[in-house]
């Protein structure tokens, strides 16, 4: 899995409206890994996902983890607290 997702990286963050994206294996959680993802819109990160490249990622993806693509994802919504 983690070559597999160095491989992938690397190229998605070349996808128009990439803010970033890394990669991440949790500490003490040996094969437990964590991609965060910025994009500048919903569309630019459907854009993403659409790619010819994702469509043969995502079934190699499947192969290597437990669960689903989806079980995994988490939108977040960033906020900063007044002073």
């Amino acid at each position: 899995m983690k070559a597999f997702m160095t491989a992938a990286v690397t190229a998605s963050r070349y996808d128009a409206g990439n803010i970033d994206y890394e990669a991440h294996q949790v500490e003490g959680q040996t094969g437990v890994f964590v991609i965060f993802e910025r994009w500048e819109s919903r569309e630019a990160l459907e854009g993403h996902l659409q790619a010819p490249r994702m469509q043969d990622l995502v079934p190699q993806l499947l192969e290597l983890m437990d669960g689903s693509v989806e079980d995994g994802i988490r939108f977040l919504q960033p906020f900063r607290p007044e002073r």
